[in-house]
């Protein structure tokens, strides 16, 4: 059950996130955000299998 609560406590802190950009109007980060959450997810299930080396060699 708390491996449950921390994943519902990580997106809930992105979905506020989210919130504060729509309502003040910083609608140009939400792109880099996305790319800067998609390349952090690379990195590390990139790691943790044996893709590795290969992901390395893209950076």
């Amino acid at each position: 059950m708390s491996i449950i609560k921390s994943f519902k406590s990580k997106f809930m802190i992105l979905s506020e996130l989210i919130k504060f950009l729509w309502q003040a109007k910083l609608w140009w980060m939400i792109p880099m955000i996305v790319v800067m959450i998609v390349l952090s997810m690379i990195i590390i299930f990139g790691t943790s299998t044996p893709l590795g080396p290969f992901i390395y060699t893209l950076f």
